[in-house]
């Protein structure tokens, strides 16, 4: 249907009918990308939502970034409107104020466009058309976190242009090519695509949608063929050149007393890195801006003591090289932001540094690896940020030193690991009074730390009664906060009422661990599971209970491990008069399981949540 014409049968409609627990569909999401005279690249888009239910109302505020710098992309012809059912079974329109349109200033380099859609409750259908001017070619995602409908995308390109248009797509796309004129018609629709499930443990939903992947080749004008592909050497060299990012490196940063101080003794490299670094973290304040520019430089924004991302890192790569350490910036992106094509380095009009979202901090001591992003006020400097972990950074360097090219963003050693001690005393109301002592190192430990310093009201509900809903939290305690070499140590105290049934009382020793619920209960997947580090637990239970009562037959001392002896676990216990002792160990040895191994993983789940949870039982001696 056009813009503006809406069925009735659309506004009456209850939910998705091969999707029914989705909170809004995509109607129609159409597309259309053409050459234009004087504008260059433009898409005229037009998306069509109908709501289902509350959650659902969040699709109604609107944002459309561009890339604003000396007006390089814009966004314009923007209508708006909803759609409703009166009383009288009349469709009312409620357009989108223009004036009610705001353009916001993300940074130097991007802008967006935002905007809210009135009257919207849960029924009315959402409509909005735009065009976005400047944009180069662009891949075309048929596939959303809510159901579509109707999805079409059509290039429609002057002939003297070479691109390819490649689908990466689990579901049949209907495609035609036509010759009109002096163009060439491409058009692409797919139809009743079901949503992109949220899955626990994913890298990036995006790698996994129904897309198409465009990408320009080749310009021939009067008979001449112009190249448009670039390469990563060229990617490079225009890097070091630029004044938002390799001008800056050249930079000399005023040194100050204080730094100069803390590193006027120190002669190991990896000394010298973690001051500057702890120094960087601790004097510069991120804006929350992303992005791998300088957008101010990195003078001023270490005279302000306050810069986006890339000033601060570059900041920390100049003062890392000045003190003669191996220190380069590297390119990353983020899980959230997506995985790097490595291959293909764009062409001139989308050149591949588009992909990355971050600069860091890549530095060589003794051939061990060390990325830092200051931005990061916990983290400490043997870690590898999280959020990049198993990805391809990019090292920028001058080409003729060797030193650029892709990096893994990962190491052997790295692991999350809790070990956890619990005390616990049964009485004979089946109340279970308790001590846990639990240590987290190295990811373990950043994943507790950020809330741990928040408070403990936020720490017990997220790490503790949120999986543990009959435990009630009496203390909590903190240890080595601000020492990175060490655990963070949590005591807690505990009560718990455990669950009787006639004369015998149960409970489970897997209380406190982060494993009391099994995440890969689904049938199927279709991603990868990624941790992104090897895990360890260790569960070590200690038990009393009241005179007069005895353990019933204790669960079988047993070892279980994965047919690859990828993750293993082991489970002794024994009883000792009214005493209870166990230990549970168990560890994963990969970070990454790829989706064709599911089935093997899920099972073994299955397995391994009912040995972890399996119940000890006690009652009155008869």
């Amino acid at each position: 249907p056009p813009f503006g014409t809406v069925e009735k049968a659309d506004l009456e409609t209850k939910q998705c009918d091969f999707d029914e627990k989705a909170e809004a569909m995509v109607l129609v999401d159409d597309g259309t990308l053409e050459y234009v005279d004087g504008v260059g690249f433009q898409l005229a888009r037009r998306v069509r939502i109908k709501i289902f239910n509350k959650k659902g109302l969040d699709w109604a505020d609107v944002k459309l970034p561009y890339r604003s710098e000396r007006n390089q992309q814009s966004v314009s012809g923007i209508e708006a409107q909803t759609y409703n059912l009166d009383g009288s079974n009349n469709v009312i329109v409620s357009k989108v104020d223009k004036k009610l349109v705001y353009e916001k200033k993300l940074n130097k380099k991007y802008s967006e466009k935002v905007f809210t859609f009135p009257d919207v409750k849960v029924g009315s259908v959402i409509e909005y058309k735009f065009k976005h001017s400047g944009i180069g070619l662009i891949d075309w995602y048929f596939q959303r976190s809510i159901p579509v409908r109707y999805s079409h995308f059509v290039m429609d390109l002057p002939n003297e242009l070479e691109f390819t248009a490649m689908p990466y797509c689990a579901l049949p796309v209907e495609s035609k090519t036509e010759a009109i004129g002096s163009t060439v018609v491409k058009t692409y629709s797919m139809k009743n695509v079901p949503a992109l499930k949220d899955e626990p443990f994913v890298i990036n939903e995006d790698v996994y949608r129904d897309r198409l992947e465009t990408k320009i080749i080749a310009f021939n004008v009067n008979g001449r063929r112009v190249n448009r592909v670039v390469n990563w050497v060229q990617v490079i060299n225009f890097l070091m050149e630029d004044e938002d990012f390799g001008v800056q490196l050249k930079r000399n940063i005023p040194r100050t007393a204080d730094l100069d101080e803390k590193l006027k003794n120190l002669t190991s490299p990896y000394e010298k890195m973690k001051v500057i670094y702890k120094y960087v973290q601790e004097n510069m304040q991120w804006n929350e801006y992303l992005g791998i520019w300088a957008l101010d430089g990195v003078r001023n924004a270490w005279k302000d003591k306050k810069g986006t991302v890339g000033e601060i890192n570059l900041i920390l790569v100049n003062l890392l090289k000045d003190a003669a350490l191996d220190a380069h910036p590297v390119l990353v992106s983020t899980h959230d932001n997506g995985i790097v094509n490595t291959i293909d380095a764009g062409t001139y009009d989308d050149p591949g540094f588009l992909q990355f979202n971050k600069v860091m901090a890549y530095v060589l001591i003794d051939k061990q690896v060390y990325v830092l992003d200051a931005t990061e006020k916990e983290l400490p400097a043997h870690l590898i940020p999280p959020d990049i972990l198993l990805t391809q950074g990019l090292v920028i360097e001058k080409i003729e030193t060797s030193q650029w090219g892709w990096k893994e963003l990962w190491k052997e050693n790295l692991i999350a690991k809790n070990s956890i001690v619990i005390s616990g005393k049964i009485d004979e109301t089946g109340r279970m009074t308790g001590i846990a002592n639990i240590n987290s190192y190295d990811y373990a430990r950043q994943a507790r730390l950020s809330l741990a310093k928040k408070g403990k009201d936020k720490f017990i509900e997220t790490f503790i009664t949120a999986s543990n809903p009959s435990l009630t939290v009496d203390n909590v305690d903190f240890e080595n906060m601000d020492s990175d070499s060490l655990p963070l140590v949590q005591t807690i105290n505990f009560t718990q009422q455990l669950t009787t049934t006639g004369d015998y009382t149960y409970f489970s020793a897997n209380m406190l661990t982060g494993l009391e619920k099994n995440p890969f209960v689904a049938d199927n997947r279709f991603a990868d599971v990624f941790f992104g580090y090897k895990q360890s637990y260790v569960i070590v239970g200690n038990f009393t209970i009241p005179e007069g009562y005895a353990f019933s037959e204790l669960p079988k001392n047993m070892r279980m491990i994965m047919p690859d002896t990828s993750i293993s676990i082991s489970r002794v216990s024994q009883i000792s008069g009214t005493a209870l002792q166990m230990r549970i160990q168990l560890d994963f040895k990969e970070p990454l399981y790829a989706v064709q191994e599911y089935d093997k993983l899920h099972e073994f789940y299955k397995r391994l949540f009912d040995m972890l949870n399996e119940q000890y039982v006690l009652g009155k001696k008869k």
